[in-house]
């Protein structure tokens, strides 16, 4: 048996070429386009560089390694991999006949130090009111579903708002590879893994999430929806297990409703449309809306309650509680905005004074602004 250590050196060998960027703490995804291309992700945006791989062979002898590190197999008949590195970075590829030109592969760099809220909130993403208005949502155990595009920070912010969660939580992640780092010390992690080359041995989301819910979680954490298992999730929220938080790709907060409701449709769970989209309404409590700008940053652009599904109208009802507004471009290229509590208060507050939180104070200023906007319209 070789030691485990020696084998992931071994590993990383195979990746000499990259290996730099592997290193590098400010790249945050490498990008191989075939042995001969290779870009990175360095604070947002994406530049070329000069690695190369020898030969095709040798790009596809690293993905094979990086196959077997994670009980994997690659070949034509198999031409996606999805698996990770030793460091737990994410490493997706195509390979041929799938890509012609390929392998294709995209690593998406694994970080030691954990993002949290306070770090968060000095880059910019949010402001110490937003912050503190998710705390209360998180401790209050409102269902939130953090959603953006690819690259848009959605598992940082997840782990951030995981710190908030009380300690004496039991909390069960779910995951199809380990990305969530959850800033609690009770946490139960479980991982899908593929069929073996024979078929056999296929554990899914869906499998684990029914299993997690007989495990007396207090909150159940999956760390990206991708189909019919968020049906499962849906109904776990509407049964009584609040608390419960999930990523989703989506660009704005009402196409985050739309996108679960169709991968609820990939279920073969035989629901109506309406009461599936009413269930949906009523699980959803929050959406907290990240996104990549055109400078390279991670924001928040949109915290949103969901308050049901209108069904005269077929429609999603939503309200912001707190919204990015944006100011044009800076000379050095940088985006002006930022984000401010739009003076709507949750529907839900009931529910915030049952945990013992609040909102923080300038929710309620910029509340009463608004009612002064509107009496003064009024008259």
């Amino acid at each position: 048996m070789i030691p485990r250590e020696v084998y992931e050196q071994t590993l990383l060998q195979f990746l000499a070429p990259v290996r730099p960027y592997l290193d590098d703490p400010s790249v945050s995804e490498i990008m191989i386009n075939g042995p001969g291309i290779v870009f990175i992700e360095r604070r947002g945006k994406i530049e070329p560089t000069d690695a190369r791989f020898e030969t095709q062979e040798a790009l596809m002898t690293a993905l094979r390694n990086i196959a077997q590190f994670v009980g994997k197999h690659v070949d034509e008949f198999r031409p996606i991999l999805e698996a990770r590195l030793p460091d737990g970075s994410r490493v997706e590829a195509v390979l041929p006949p799938a890509a012609p030109d390929g392998p294709f592969v995209s690593i998406r760099r694994f970080f030691r130090e954990t993002l949290t809220v306070q770090r968060l909130v000095d880059f910019g993403a949010m402001t110490p009111e937003a912050a503190e208005a998710l705390r209360a949502f998180v401790v209050a155990k409102f269902n939130i579903i953090i959603a953006g595009g690819t690259g848009s920070g959605k598992t940082s912010m997840l782990n951030a708002l995981s710190s908030f969660i009380p300690e004496d939580e039991r909390v069960v992640v779910i995951e199809d590879s380990k990305e969530v780092q959850l800033q609690r010390s009770h946490v139960v992690q479980m991982e899908a893994r593929p069929p073996d080359p024979k078929g056999r041995g296929a554990v899914g989301i869906r499998d684990l999430f029914k299993a997690s819910l007989r495990m007396r979680p207090d909150r159940v954490v999956v760390g990206e929806i991708r189909g019919g298992e968020a049906l499962d999730i849906v109904q776990a929220m509407t049964s009584g297990h609040g608390g419960c938080m999930a990523t989703l790709h989506s660009t704005y907060p009402r196409d985050t409703l739309t996108r679960l409701e169709t991968m609820s449709m990939m279920s073969d769970i035989d629901m109506p449309l309406l009461p599936m989209r009413i269930q949906i309404a009523s699980g959803v409590n929050l959406i907290c809306q990240v996104a990549r700008l055109q400078d390279g940053s991670r924001k928040v652009t949109h915290i949103t309650e969901v308050l049901g599904f209108d069904a005269e109208s077929g429609q999603y009802r939503t309200q912001d509680i707190f919204v990015r507004k944006f100011h044009g471009v800076s000379e050095d290229g940088k985006v002006i905005s930022e984000i401010h509590p739009t003076g709507i208060l949750p529907t839900l507050m009931p529910q915030l004074v049952e945990h013992g939180v609040d909102l923080p104070a300038a929710v309620y200023h910029a509340a009463e602004r608004r009612r002064l906007v509107g009496d003064d319209d009024g008259q």
